[in-house]
């Protein structure tokens, strides 16, 4: 009897193993299989065993050392049937159905040299030799003539094409030659306005490394974060160039007598479009108002790499009589007329349409919700461990999906699998190097990071929109768009943080099959984007013997077999399921990541609601992509960093309540990722009086 009870244990737990590969190998589309069937067959098993026992039917006798690898697998596999299948229920991707559209180019570098222009010879040595470039970007060629001539300007060029040379060159030439000496005490001779702090610390650099010859000349930089008073030190001492987001230079014009503009001859607003985006018009505007109640008399240049209605509203009230100098607009001319011919009145030629380098290619990916985690993996996996040679850009969402993302990625692929991987295999020894970059970080982590990225010659950046504007990150290769953007115009700033000035670069948008219509969309706009299939990005799990499924020794591995690649696929994402539910404290972040995408998925704006509708998410589908097993079923309820204690209202009215609580909770999102930082010490406050109430509240662990 207990040789029995052995095989009657060994041939079920080879049942369980054989019935999970048949679950692996169900079809494209079939529904999840029940439990009642599953319960029978181990019944038939049972009997079956106890028939063989008895005599009655042929007993097929297996090797013991079979059966022993049987139960290792069986054992193995276990965990497995927590996570339901990856490709069941899947809707289907569509075909991208567009026509090919001709892209408007715009030509960044030209024959002439910066030698041609009248120029001081240190300066030109010194953009020979510090900064080593050689030739003038065209907007450099267009620009820096019209403000030597001390004209107003608004500039117009893709990103990436130099155009913090081509006001910072000229601001240069004017000061150094000016009859009277410049002394660090007579306070702001130019004004320098940037949408984010990490662009104040890359213009504030530019402009130091082209006064290295005129030492007298002191350039400073303003922003969120920094300590108050060693900026009030900063600015009794002087500043003669002064970089500031306008946050934390509307602080300082209300709270420290010691700023003045009375000398003040520049105004330059870099990222024209952006500022005025994130909700700064007014802040500009108290700018104008202390600029004009000193000294009226100044010159003023706008630059941008889109044109909104906004940025020609902002020109009427700053500029004076401005020159427009807009590279793109010959080429657009030509493509205009071009097409005039076939044009109907439904044509969407009035649109704005976006200059992109040449040397950029363009993807998109369609990826069910179920998939997207372990496709970005996979993907991360092949472009940065396996070709070794990438830097990449994960743009997302939300703050809390950056860190959730950032702590996720960095455990299952960077850390909690190195030990299991084989020591012969060359995989082992490329390591992956993460980091993050959001509104939320503080302020000298966030310049840490910044600088660590801006040096390294590979890593994967995960970020928001903080890094999608105006910053020059070397040898980035590829750039992720993990959440799809709200509109073509910021589609155009993100991959813009590749291929600049004349490098190559490429880019990936992931999109939903209910998001095929962007596509289209952004050929509108003549932007040309190519299909990448999520089965090619899948399998280069094939190459990892990590994400391998135990099986008997005697089946090995055949190529790229595509049910081999989802049952990879479906390792990867258990062991992304495993590290989410170790513990409470991850499974809140993770719900709270779901939360904010969600959130930021409801903020798409009226005109995308027909593609981005928060309707044609299936959540269930999408937690899988958070590694969650299930759906939340209080999501609305989840308690927020920083969010206010609910009152009761009415019981009548509980559907206002979770409107009204959605709405703080977007608006927070908001507000957090381009805080000016001068409400930091208060949510410090908050924050030490949450945990003395909640004793009990954790941190993400790292």
């Amino acid at each position: 009897m207990a040789e029995g009870g052995a095989l009657l244990l060994n041939l079920s737990s080879g049942r369980q193993s054989n019935a999970l590969k048949r679950k692996l190998q169900s079809p494209h589309g079939n529904p999840p299989s029940k439990r009642k069937p599953l319960i029978n067959a181990f019944k038939k098993c049972a009997t079956e065993a106890n028939v063989r026992e008895k005599g009655s039917l042929p007993q097929k006798s297996l090797p013991k050392k079979q059966l022993t690898d049987n139960q290792n697998e069986s054992q193995k596999s276990k965990p497995f049937v927590k996570t339901s299948s990856l490709f069941r229920n899947n809707p289907d991707i569509p075909k991208i159905h567009r026509k090919a559209v001709q892209q408007v180019q715009e030509s960044i570098f030209t024959t002439d040299s910066f030698s041609q222009l009248d120029l001081h010879p240190h300066l030109i040595s010194t953009i020979t030799t510090v900064l080593k470039i050689c030739s003038m970007t065209n907007v450099q060629k267009e620009t820096i003539p019209v403000l030597l001539q001390g004209k107003d300007a608004l500039v117009r060029s893709q990103t990436g094409s130099g155009k913090t040379l081509a006001y910072g060159i000229p601001l240069v030439q004017s000061l150094q030659g000016m009859k009277t000496k410049i002394k660090r005490s007579d306070g702001p001779y130019a004004l320098i306005l940037v949408p984010t702090r990490e662009l104040a610390i890359q213009s504030f650099d530019t402009i130091q490394k082209l006064l290295k010859p005129f030492t007298w000349i002191v350039p400073g930089v303003l922003m969120g974060g920094e300590k108050r008073k060693s900026e009030k030190a900063r600015l009794r001492k002087g500043i003669n160039i002064l970089v500031s987001t306008p946050g934390r230079l509307v602080d300082h014009i209300k709270s420290t007598e010691c700023i003045h503009f009375r000398r003040t001859q520049w105004l330059i607003i870099d990222e024209a479009d952006r500022i005025l985006d994130l909700g700064f018009e007014k802040d500009v505007t108290v700018i104008l108002n202390a600029l004009n109640a000193e000294k009226e008399a100044r010159q003023n240049v706008l630059l941008s790499a889109t044109l909104t209605e906004g940025v020609t509203r902002l020109a009427d009230i700053s500029l004076n009589d401005p020159i427009r100098i807009s590279i793109a607009d010959e080429n657009q001319k030509s493509l205009k007329a071009a097409l005039q011919a076939d044009s109907s009145p439904s044509s969407c030629m009035d649109q704005e349409n976006f200059a992109v380098p040449e040397q950029l290619k363009q993807y998109v990916m369609m990826v069910p919700g179920k998939l997207r985690l372990v496709t970005l993996a996979a993907f991360i996996l092949e472009k940065c461990k396996f070709e070794k040679r990438h830097k990449m850009i994960i743009f997302f969402s939300s703050c809390e999906q950056v860190e959730f993302h950032y702590n996720l990625l960095l455990n299952v692929l960077s850390g909690g699998l190195e030990s299991e991987q084989p020591k012969h295999s060359s995989v082992s020894s490329v390591h992956l190097e993460f980091l993050r970059l959001h509104g939320n970080m503080e302020q000298e982590e966030r310049t840490e990071v910044f600088q660590e990225f801006l040096k390294s010659k590979t890593g994967i950046l995960l970020c928001t929109d903080v890094a999608a504007r105006g910053l020059d990150l070397p040898q980035v290769t590829w750039i992720v768009q993990y959440n799809a953007p709200a509109s073509p115009a910021e589609y155009i700033h993100r991959i813009g943080r590749t291929a600049r000035i004349g490098c190559h670069g490429n880019s990936l948008l992931v999109l939903a099959p209910s998001e095929a219509e962007y596509v289209s969309l952004l050929a509108s706009h003549k932007i040309n984007v190519s299909e990448i299939k999520m089965e090619k990005v899948l399998s280069s799990l094939m190459k990892d013997d990590r994400f391998k499924l135990p099986r008997p020794r005697s089946k090995k591995s055949c190529g790229t077999d595509p049910q081999e690649v989802r049952e990879r696929a479906t390792v990867l994402q258990t062991k992304f399921e495993n590290y989410v539910h170790s513990s409470e404290v991850t499974v809140r972040w993770a719900k709270k990541a779901l939360q904010s995408f969600v959130c930021a998925y409801a903020a798409y704006p009226r005109n995308l609601k027909h593609i981005f509708h928060i309707k044609s998410i299936h959540l269930g589908h999408m937690a899988k992509s958070f590694g969650l097993r299930d759906a939340p079923q209080n999501l609305t309820a989840l308690p927020s960093t920083g969010s206010k204690k609910k009152t009761k209202l009415r019981p009548k009215r509980s559907d206002l309540l979770k409107k009204t609580h959605s709405k703080h909770r977007l608006a927070e999102i908001l507000r957090s990722e381009y805080s000016s930082g001068m409400d930091t010490g208060v949510s410090k406050v908050k924050k030490r009086k949450k945990k003395q109430r909640k004793p009990g509240n954790q941190q993400i662990p790292t």
